[in-house]
């Protein structure tokens, strides 16, 4: 099977840090381009980085610019969300996604094939 599976997410204080990583398997995912997106209970799914398959072409949703920072390790198939600076509106289920075509950055979800099953972060005021 192909499979996303996210972790690192949990409980943090705000202006704390965590680092998100994505593992990918059954496939590679070294063309394909990658993305974080975020959805918190009663709120729609929003796009919060990409990075194509080449990692210079990243993109941040204005909300997380200067805070966060993508990033994506080919060889061990997985890509990463170092997140800094963490707000209580951060609060959400965080899914990583991955297109099934080589791709420069994406920032629609119609665009993206494959996730995960998403990983929860919460921030505490």
């Amino acid at each position: 099977q192909v499979q996303l599976v996210e972790s690192g997410g949990g409980l943090v204080q705000a202006g704390g840090s965590l680092r998100l990583s994505c593992v990918g398997s059954g496939r590679t995912f070294s063309n394909s381009a990658m993305g974080w997106f975020r959805q918190a209970p009663g709120k729609e799914r929003e796009f919060v980085s990409g990075i194509g398959w080449r990692s210079s072409s990243t993109d941040y949703a204005d909300s997380v610019k200067g805070r966060f920072k993508i990033s994506r390790d080919n060889a061990k198939n997985t890509m990463y969300l170092q997140m800094n600076s963490l707000k209580p509106e951060d609060t959400a289920v965080y899914f990583c996604a991955a297109t099934s075509w080589p791709s420069d950055v994406r920032t629609r979800p119609s665009s993206y094939l494959y996730w995960g099953q998403g990983t929860q972060v919460t921030v505490s005021s």
